[in-house]
């Protein structure tokens, strides 16, 4: 009964300051994903490695301080892909899938729009090169759980202020129709979603003003699964009791495949 969570970390260095490894000892989990590591090779402690015996697997960024994913498992992979085959965004360090019998685990960290036209028009180029790979991954017919951020809102629910961020990135029309499109064309599930319908289920907050306090949020961080294994779901839970980051991890447990 794989227990899953993702987390960006917003810095592992910084994360584990404020106490992620020390929490994630206690969670029991299976997989881990986590974003935004902001570290390269020589940055990685043992305990960044291989926390409590994890197996980790990482994809750094070539930009110092940047953006890096990873996966942490209880048992080593049967095969590991780091990148997913885009030479502009392998070099930022955004995906490593990890494959374990009949299920693939993968942690993405999809680009921000948010600093500029520049980075929406490559956040744009991101996302019409993933869906070709979703699409080819799905027809694989894998149990398939992609865990991260991806700097997308898909529903009003999604976001406090929705009216307000209409025009920004992360809850434009066309992001927000690309995942219409990931869960009812291509056939993934937002399991997240599946699970609690409820409001006001965020997992990032802007550094600014009073967001976290105020609970002004977003909810941008998934597990996106194939229909087969997002259908064993059985828990899901935002930890909000410490804050290691401006985003809060994501654990999912979903019963035996």
């Amino acid at each position: 009964m794989p227990k899953i969570i993702s987390a960006n970390l917003n810095g592992i260095r910084s994360a584990a300051s404020k106490g992620f490894f020390t929490w994630l000892a206690k969670q029991d989990a299976d997989f881990v994903c986590v974003q935004e590591l902001k570290a390269q090779a020589p940055d990685m402690t043992p305990e960044f490695l291989n926390p409590g015996g994890y197996h980790g697997h990482f994809h750094y960024a070539e930009k110092k301080g940047y953006s890096g994913t990873g996966v942490y498992s209880k048992i080593e992979p049967d095969r590991v892909v780091i990148g997913f085959g885009s030479p502009e965004f392998d070099a930022e360090g955004r995906y490593v899938r990890c494959d374990f019998g009949q299920l693939t685990v993968i942690s993405v960290y999809c680009p921000s729009g948010s600093s500029g036209p520049e980075r929406q028009e490559a956040k744009f180029r991101f996302m019409d090169l993933f869906m070709v790979h979703l699409q080819q991954l799905h027809a694989e017919g894998r149990e398939i759980v992609i865990c991260g951020d991806w700097n997308i809102a898909h529903k009003e629910i999604d976001l406090k202020n929705w009216k307000g961020n209409k025009k920004n990135s992360g809850f434009l029309p066309e992001e927000r129709e690309w995942m219409t499109r990931l869960f009812d064309e291509v056939g993934y599930v937002d399991v997240h979603r599946g699970l609690d319908p409820r409001e006001e289920q965020y997992t990032w907050w802007s550094n600014r003003g009073q967001a976290y306090a105020k609970n002004v949020g977003w909810r941008i961080d998934y597990h996106v699964a194939t229909p087969g294994i997002a259908a064993k779901a059985t828990t899901v839970a935002v930890y909000k009791d410490e804050k290691f980051s401006d985003h809060a991890p994501l654990t999912i447990e979903y019963g035996a495949l």
